[in-house]
């Protein structure tokens, strides 16, 4: 099945008014592939997601890089799902490695969070990823199956989820998986949920990688049957870059 490619951009904590506004330009005045080729979606810090909602072609999504698992009340320094929807975004990225582990966002909380954002009408990026120890110990199908089980435990609808393999080992270190690691783990996941939850699902579902996803590297990487896209992190901040690896889309096409 040919799955709609799709390439988020994950700024975390980067990025001032000015710098934005020139990175948006860049995206602003590109030649982009067709919509039905691709799915774009970037996430600036929540400070700056109105800004760049604002000024940024239409072919992009915008999305938060976190949110709450309830709704409002007493949590200083929090926003909920409910709180973007007001805004007009339509995405979120749960899940991932830096909110696991500088944060404390353990399997369980980052399913609550999971199901409350889909409950209310959010779309996911659900990340998930095996530390260096972990690989090398030969675990990483047990760490990324449990992983995507407390995923699949707190999802009702298939369709406002995208998985993000990112293993961890290779984010913002320079050291990728090679297309060939990333292709076995990614088909892992999928014939996980084939099994786990339905072949439906399995077939359906887009399955990024990231992970020190690169311009140089991008089209090998999305060669790869079941690599359907990427989660970038430093690479989205330079808008030459980000553009070739949303151009890699060209692959699957190929």
């Amino acid at each position: 099945m040919l799955r709609k490619f799709f390439v988020g951009g994950n700024w975390k904590c980067n990025g001032d008014k000015t710098f934005i506004n020139e990175l948006v330009a860049q995206f602003n005045s590109a030649t982009l592939p067709s919509n039905d080729c691709v799915e774009i979606v970037v996430a600036p810090t929540a400070l700056h997601t109105t800004l760049v909602a604002s000024i940024i072609r239409p072919e992009f999504s915008v999305a938060v890089q976190n949110c709450h698992f309830e709704s409002k009340g007493a949590f200083t320094g929090e926003i909920s799902a409910e709180m973007v929807l007001d805004l007009g975004l339509r995405w979120v990225i749960l899940g991932h490695s830096e909110r696991r582990d500088l944060f404390g966002d353990t399997d369980a909380i980052v399913g609550r969070k999971i199901a409350h954002a889909t409950t209310v009408g959010l779309n996911v990026i659900a990340c998930l990823g095996e530390h260096l120890s972990e690989r090398e110990a030969g675990k990483t199908t047990e760490v990324v199956f449990n992983q995507l089980k407390s995923i699949a435990e707190n999802v009702k609808d298939w369709n406002k989820v995208v998985l993000a393999y990112e293993p961890v080992w290779a984010i913002g270190t320079g050291k990728t998986a090679t297309p060939e690691q990333a292709q076995e783990v990614h088909l892992q996941l999928r014939n996980w949920l084939a099994s786990h939850v339905s072949n439906e699902v399995a077939t359906k579902i887009r399955i990024l990688y990231g992970g020190s996803v690169t311009a140089a590297n991008s089209l090998d990487l999305a060669k790869k049957e079941d690599i359907d896209g990427f989660l970038v992190g430093g690479a989205s901040l330079k808008g030459p870059d980000f553009l070739t690896i949303i151009n890699a889309s060209i692959a699957k096409f190929a």
